[in-house]
């Protein structure tokens, strides 16, 4: 079947997404529509859109609310709905609310192909069709699903769920940030950002503090040598670790185990001396403030 739309769709685009990144998105889709970036809450003339694209990379109520808001305005202007974060239960809500289309990204080949032929023969049948007599438009805006409901913070947690685990699992071996990044389907760059807000620290200083703890662990309930507790947390040079250990805790590993066992002590095991005394309270008044 040969189209006769002689005329590419126009695509208006609104960018629903935390780290506005629609652009890159629509470049894949310029070569065969017009496509047109939204601005602001200014609502497009239906006679001059074809598609409006709503892009989100984790939906929120508030973004699912402008969604609706945006198809009442607008009832004859089908909706597509690009989306990064995916549940069969916000897939039931787009099919609920009427969204002519739910794609979930990256969008492969295949995919962006059959969505455009779609597209394409859609345009073909609003374009011959305008002008008739329009049946009524039905209000449908269903509650929306509890998993979308999520604070912001707690979807981040919940997009780094399994690595999390992972690293608590691996956080003693090398770890590469790449190789997670892939996991969670993401660049490493936004894998960072993600991680930093979900968790308050980098990645790097996430695993560092992890691997300080364990080793602060073994300082208070073992005799291993220092320079084995270094290797045990993941330290390969057992100089780094001293100063990595110093920066973190303001001493060295042999100082915060004295400090420990100096705190451990029975009342009535008193030191050898004034001196040694006055030197050990110091160091536990700096450690603990």
């Amino acid at each position: 079947m040969t189209s006769t739309l002689t005329n590419r769709p126009r695509l208006l685009w609104f960018d629903l997404t935390q780290d506005r990144s629609t652009q890159e998105l629509i470049t894949q889709f310029e070569q065969a529509c017009d496509c047109t970036q939204a601005k602001g809450t200014l609502l497009p003339n239906p006679e001059r859109v074809d598609m409006i694209c709503i892009h989100f990379d984790r939906p929120d109520t508030l973004g699912l609310r402008r969604l609706l808001e945006i198809k009442r305005a607008v009832p004859t202007i089908p909706i597509t709905m690009f989306t990064v974060q995916h549940s069969e239960e916000l897939a039931v809500w787009a099919m609920r609310s009427s969204v002519w289309e739910y794609m979930v990204l990256p969008l492969s080949a295949t995919e962006r192909k059959r969505y455009l032929a779609a597209v394409v023969q859609l345009c073909e049948l609003r374009r011959n069709t305008q002008g008739r007599g329009k049946g009524s438009q039905i209000d449908h805006s269903p509650t929306l699903p509890d998993s979308i409901r999520l604070t912001a913070g707690h979807q981040k947690h919940q997009a780094l769920a399994h690595i999390m685990l992972y690293i608590d699992q691996h956080f003693r071996e090398s770890i590469d940030q790449r190789d997670l990044a892939k996991r969670c389907g993401m660049t490493t760059f936004r894998f960072s950002r993600v991680f930093k807000e979900a968790n308050g620290l980098g990645f790097t200083d996430y695993v560092l503090n992890k691997r300080m703890s364990f080793a602060k662990d073994l300082l208070d309930n073992s005799q291993m040598p220092i320079t084995s507790i270094g290797y045990e947390a993941g330290f390969k040079d057992p100089s780094y670790f001293a100063r990595a250990f110093k920066q973190y805790a303001n001493c060295t590993p042999s100082e915060y185990r004295l400090a420990y066992q100096m705190r451990s002590a029975s009342p009535t095991q008193a030191p050898q001396d004034d001196t040694t005394l006055e030197a050990l309270e110091n160091l536990v008044h700096s450690l603990e403030g």
